[in-house]
């Protein structure tokens, strides 16, 4: 379940993907499976070439990707998701969900 968001940062998020562009969208999240993370960054792409692309650039296995039509998308958690979002300068994202 996502917490942290407004629906129209969802929709934001969603309009990108389904034009086929790299989107970020972080939100705070309970997972039981995974005690300690609190935020997961779900990287969407509805060109699922590009998104595998992106997977490999960063060094992620595309064998991951959530193939969900009609938003396939990547969870990033943990270190990684920070040292991506670094990466991507989307220090917005770090800060507002205290990632830092």
């Amino acid at each position: 379940m996502a917490f942290g968001i407004t629906r129209d940062e969802l929709n934001r998020w969603k309009r990108s993907v389904a034009k086929g562009e790299i989107a970020y969208l972080t939100h705070y999240w309970l997972e039981p499976r995974f005690p300690g993370i609190k935020t997961v960054t779900k990287v969407g792409c509805s060109d699922k070439e590009r998104l595998a692309a992106w997977c490999k650039e960063h060094g992620l296995n595309p064998r991951y990707i959530h193939d969900r039509d009609p938003f396939p998308h990547f969870d990033l958690i943990g270190s990684k998701q920070i040292e991506i979002l670094r990466r991507e300068r989307l220090f917005d994202q770090l800060e507002r969900f205290k990632l830092l």
